[in-house]
């Protein structure tokens, strides 16, 4: 089959090779995808890149976790009516040396949920990593129907699909950007959109959530962590209904990340820390099914910025490396 891998961590353009690698087959309990759109993350670059001295995990790695595809041999144990189905595939590098960039993929069954028929295979490619680690920020905790949620970041892949899984889920959507420019980027149907280059960002929070917020999610904690404890401050309104709020950080800017401990601690709040690729099992499967279902009625969308073939993966990771821009970075697989 044609696929990518590395062998060696470093420089996209250094490492990663493009040429024939042999079939995968299916063993018990699992499903080969034919896939025909991966989606690249941040996640999957770094493991290229060897970030934070991480090593290889695998002689060989065929990179990225998540895809769009359809199922075409299936192993023991697994329901042969799978073949022929459409699938959007979660985790297939997480803990395992071949990923998405490649024509052909072998997953754990329940990792190729079906993707209706409706939906586009660069929505699907679009809903692993993401998707899942936005679904564990929005409810981990529990419900959210009826609750405030801030959502800083909202234009980052996790960031969107959290503000929108929110807003599907019941809960009243703040949503925050770096720069008042990119305000016209954010849906006024999903979130009450604030930019943090304005003067009094926690005011502009609080004109909307007067009483503080039950739940803020967090790409960048590092510089959030003062602002997050301004609007989780309740001391002075007596509202137990807001006592021990929930920060769900998924990401820092500053590996050193400091914060306000006590402020933090007289607000009774808790700092739930997440990584995607270890999430509880049922955890993973529910934000699935979620996903699916959230998709299915319209209520996730995507935004895809640059889509190449495979042999300019190295310019999908770069781009990723550098950003991203707005939108998910894409690659064709050729059939």
């Amino acid at each position: 089959m044609l696929a990518s891998w590395y062998d060696a961590q470093g420089p996209a353009a250094d490492v990663l090779h493009v040429g024939e690698l042999p079939d995968p087959v299916p063993g018990p309990g699992e499903v080969r995808v034919r896939v025909t759109v991966s989606g690249v993350t941040p996640g999957d670059t770094k493991k290229r890149r060897g970030w934070l001295g991480s090593s290889m995990p695998f002689p060989r790695v065929v990179p990225h976790s998540d895809a769009a595809g359809v199922i075409d041999a299936v192993g023991a144990g697994v329901d042969v009516h799978r073949v022929g189905q459409r699938v959007w595939v979660h985790g297939a590098q997480s803990y395992r040396p071949f990923g998405t960039a490649a024509r052909y993929t072998v997953v754990p069954d329940h990792q190729a949920p079906p993707l209706p028929d409706h939906l586009s295979d660069e929505l699907g490619a679009s809903l692993g990593i993401p998707g899942i680690t936005a679904h564990r920020t929005v409810f981990a905790d529990g419900p959210v129907d009826g609750q405030l949620v801030l959502v800083h970041g909202v234009l980052g892949g996790v960031g969107s699909l959290a503000a929108q899984l929110a807003h599907w889920a019941g809960a009243t959507v703040i949503a925050t950007v770096r720069r008042t420019a990119d305000l016209d980027h954010i849906d006024p149907a999903v979130a009450h959109a604030i930019a943090l280059d304005t003067g009094e960002p926690a005011a502009a929070i609080r004109s909307y959530a007067p009483r503080g917020v039950d739940r803020i999610i967090e790409v960048a904690l590092s510089d959030n962590a003062d602002l997050d404890n301004a609007d989780l401050d309740n001391a002075d309104l007596d509202n137990a209904d807001l006592d021990n709020a929930v920060i769900t950080a998924y990401a820092t800017r500053s590996d050193g990340t400091e914060i306000p401990f006590w402020p933090l601690l007289f607000n009774n709040v808790t700092l739930r820390l997440l990584g995607s690729d270890d999430f509880p099992a049922e955890a993973k499967r529910q934000a699935a099914r979620d996903l699916t279902s959230a998709a299915a009625v319209g209520a996730l969308t995507v935004a895809v910025g640059d889509r190449h073939p495979l042999d300019d993966i190295a310019k999908a990771h770069d781009r990723v490396d550098a950003g991203g821009g707005h939108g998910r970075i894409l690659l064709t697989i050729p059939q």
